[in-house]
């Protein structure tokens, strides 16, 4: 018979003459007690309210626990503090502060019907887990997996917040697409081998404007990069011009998604573009002169040179019409670095080098946030067997984002962070050990007094509690 380990304490090496013993004893301590700064958020932005919105519950009210918002907010809150698996929430369960966060009336969860459950005021791994794997045509009539995701709603609902966060339409919008690999390690639906990326993956497709998340389309990757690209810009330039009719729009990509369809969609639209365009030899002969003028100041300098022409170009077969080309000629150490973009952006406005080395350029910053998402809000947890159920974790990840870009916005603004990134803002601002002490009136939370942000933290509180709650 396999035994059980019954130590109950740890000791570590003396203190001089003391002895340093550790245990588990400390009662109601939670390691997240700057999770409250993302509750804040949540009350005044109600993001994750509105994507408990996006599901359909068919369970029987009277037999439910947990309602579907507690449940989301269960899942995004714990990717936000850096949980990306749902058996962490085994333990999570039974913590009082996250019970607070999510917003159950009992924290201490000494009221539940179960006796096995008492002291647990949230849902465990399994019951998050029906929540993920709930198929598309679930009705009442099925047995445990009943709360059907609206995709639609939440894509909609991810330009929502992005108009929200707006109390005037901005003077400009910039779209900016990539696609990124999301390596698989197990025989999941639409799994494929990509040739580029020489791994099995998934092939998201993103959407940014700004530091704002638009668009996390989950793909197989047995597709070109610009795949699906245009339904999702027709999309969300239409939702975008419900709210806003007049401002202009531009739309930034690399060479993957120089498309002639997507091209003739944005000039038949009046949406802007600049796009990188692969080289080919006769761009190369059209910016021959430039880089016979960028070697030569190589080798009066010794200095990397670039030179700029803007020029009509048409390809022989895929355009429909001649477009604007902007070609930078660079010389390096290591040789010649010739690059291209295609732009519907006038000279007069948008001068060749500075169209490529601000506009375009600029793309460089959405590679910031695409990094946040995979390494610090867990992306690219997609291990279920499912595409539709990998979408909803890539969705619950991206809420994730938004709720600690709305704290980045809202709350860091002013401050030494105003730039951090997720894992900075997680680790500095979020966790903070805490103990957990519940009365009759209130729950007080108590932080470790030799927590080094203190002073941050107060800034942070104090520009939240001035932030305006959003109205629905």
């Amino acid at each position: 018979m396999q035994t059980q380990c019954t130590q109950t304490s740890f000791g570590f090496h003396p203190l001089g003459r003391r002895q340093v013993v550790g245990r588990f004893d400390g009662g109601d301590l939670s390691s997240d007690g700057g999770g409250l700064l993302l509750r804040e958020v949540e009350q005044r932005t109600g993001i994750v309210r509105q994507l408990a919105a996006c599901f359909v519950d068919y369970r029987e009210g009277q037999l439910v626990e947990h309602t579907v918002e507690e449940l989301v907010g269960q899942r995004v809150f714990g990717l936000a503090l850096g949980y990306e698996d749902l058996n962490d929430h085994d333990q999570l369960r039974s913590d009082p502060l996250w019970a607070v966060l999510v917003g159950k009336p009992d924290p201490s969860g000494e009221s539940r019907r179960r006796t096995a459950d008492c002291g647990k005021a949230l849902a465990g791994k399994s019951t998050l887990n029906r929540l993920e794997l709930t198929p598309a045509k679930a009705t009442a009539e099925d047995r445990y997996k009943k709360i059907v995701m609206n995709p639609e709603a939440i894509d909609r609902l991810l330009v929502d917040v992005f108009l929200q966060a707006h109390r005037e339409a901005p003077s400009e919008i910039v779209l900016d697409l990539d696609a990124t690999d999301d390596p698989l390690h197990g025989n999941q639906e639409g799994r494929f081998f990509h040739g580029y990326y020489r791994a099995y993956c998934y092939l998201p497709l993103y959407i940014f404007c700004g530091e704002f998340l638009l668009c996390a389309r989950l793909r197989p990757s047995n597709l070109d990069a610009s795949a699906g690209a245009l339904e999702e810009l027709e999309r969300i330039v239409g939702q975008i011009r419900a709210a806003w009719p007049d401002v202009p729009i531009v739309m930034r990509a690399d060479s993957g998604f120089c498309r002639e369809a997507i091209l003739a969609w944005c000039e038949q639209h009046g949406v802007g573009y600049v796009i990188g365009l692969a080289k080919n030899r006769r761009l190369r002969r059209i910016v021959g002169q430039a880089m016979h003028q960028a070697k030569q100041q190589w080798n009066q300098t010794g200095q990397s040179a670039r030179v700029f022409a803007s020029f009509d170009y048409c390809t022989r077969k895929s355009w429909s019409r001649q477009r604007r080309v902007v070609g930078k000629a660079e010389v390096l150490e290591k040789g010649e670095n010739p690059r291209f973009v295609v732009t519907s952006l006038a000279e007069e406005l948008w001068p060749a080098q500075r169209l490529y080395e601000e506009l375009y350029c600029g793309r460089g910053e959405m590679e910031n946030r695409i990094k946040e998402q995979q390494l610090h809000l867990f992306a690219d947890r997609t291990s279920t067997a499912f595409l539709r159920s990998n979408q909803l974790r890539l969705y619950f990840s991206a809420v994730a984002y938004l709720l600690l870009q709305a704290l980045r916005r809202l709350g860091l603004a002013g401050t030494e962070m105003a730039r951090a990134q997720c894992q900075t803002m997680r680790l500095k601002l979020l966790k903070i050990g805490a103990h957990i002490r519940i009365t009759v009136r209130k729950v007080w939370v108590s932080w470790a007094g030799g927590y080094p942000y203190a002073r941050l933290f107060a800034q942070v509180y104090a520009h939240l509690q001035r932030a305006p709650a959003l109205r629905c």
